[in-house]
């Protein structure tokens, strides 16, 4: 089991297998959210252990996809937990390895000057 929770632990949660991948998103909205790591998880493997009742969403504006929730009293970015039947959730919420890892980025041109990608490598302006 992959377990997971946000930073006050009231919010706890596991998975029954691994993400199917985990990415890097370095758009601006993700990156101040603090969920700029994200893993992709099936409904199925999906299981609140306590805290659901805690979860609180920020709805999304278009052009972004996913609401936003996280815990309603320390704040942890959580990500989009059970909108589907594969769901973002905040890859930095695990509590043991996930047994995968950071296989893709998105919006590269976005990521700031400082900040490493995947490769290893900073962004060139």
């Amino acid at each position: 089991m992959i377990k997971g929770s946000c930073c006050c632990g009231s919010i706890a949660f596991e998975l029954s297998e691994p993400p199917s991948m985990i990415g890097i998103c370095h758009c601006s909205r993700c990156r101040k959210v603090g969920a700029s790591t994200i893993a992709f998880v099936s409904a199925s493997s999906f299981r609140w252990l306590k805290g659901e009742g805690l979860v609180a969403r920020y709805a999304a504006t278009p052009p972004y996809k996913y609401d936003r929730c996280f815990c309603s009293i320390c704040g942890t970015a959580l990500g989009e937990p059970c909108t589907g039947e594969t769901f973002p959730i905040n890859a930095n919420c695990f509590d043991n390895d996930p047994q995968v890892r950071v296989s893709f980025e998105e919006f590269k041109e976005d990521r700031p000057t400082w900040e490493m990608g995947c490769d290893g490598s900073f962004t060139a302006r």
